[in-house]
Formats: C-alpha cells, structure tokens, sequence
C-alpha cells in the first residue's frame, strides 16, 4: 500500500508551495467566488469581475483549468460558446477561500487605521 504523500510548503521545490503561490491571487480568487455562483461564458466573466483584462482573465482560467478547478465545455449551436464551471475540487476550495475573502472584509477598517497611522510616523521622520 502507498504512503500518502507528505508536503511542505516552506520547502522551496514543494509543490503545494508552488499550488500555494499561484492560487494566493486575487484574479484566481474572484474567479472561483463568481463561478461559485453559477457556471458562466467567458464574457460573463470579464463583465462580473472589473478591471480584469481578457488576456489575464484567460491565463487564470487555463491554470484553474489545469488543476482541476473547474471544466471548460464547449457549446456549438449556431455560435460557439464556452462554459465554465466549477468542480467539486474547486467548490470546496471556494468554500474555505470564503473564510479569507470574510475576514478581509471583518478586518480591512482595522488594516487601513494602521496603514494611515505607520503612513503617518513615517512622514513625521522625515520631516526630522
């Protein structure tokens, strides 16, 4: 019988660290937060998530794509039309990126105070 696989993400060559940096991305995060929604065309995307360009916003779904995030299936009635869709990998990603995107928003008041004010001591040294 094989041992499960053990990984580390503070090792360089883990590839769990690797998996770690790319989906730390605030594209791969809003993508998963909207196809959790519903599955949806690549236009609908770059229309419900702003400020992301085509060519990011299909860079990010080839790699969602990839690791088994989501599907990617093809719809030919009389145009072309791509759907994608989260798996059920990528729906219990989602539900514990969740816990990131709730507690960002729980926090971010308490986030800018502190920006303004170490903002605030540094302008002050300076000036010194």
């Amino acid at each position: 019988m094989n041992k499960p696989l053990k990984f580390n993400i503070f090792h360089p060559d883990c590839p769990a660290r690797l998996f770690f940096e790319k989906f730390a991305d605030k594209w791969i995060l809003l993508i998963v937060y909207t196809l959790d929604q519903e599955s949806q065309h690549f236009n609908e995307l770059k229309k419900n998530i702003l400020g992301i360009s085509p060519k990011v916003l299909s860079q990010k779904l080839k790699i969602l794509e990839r690791d088994g995030f989501l599907t990617r299936t093809i719809h030919e009635d009389n145009v072309i039309r791509v759907e994608y869709a989260l798996t059920e990998i990528g729906k219990d990603f989602v539900q514990n990126a969740y816990q990131m995107k709730d507690w960002v928003e729980a926090n971010m008041g308490k986030v800018l105070k502190s920006r303004h004010g170490f903002d605030q001591r540094q302008e002050q040294a300076e000036s010194v």
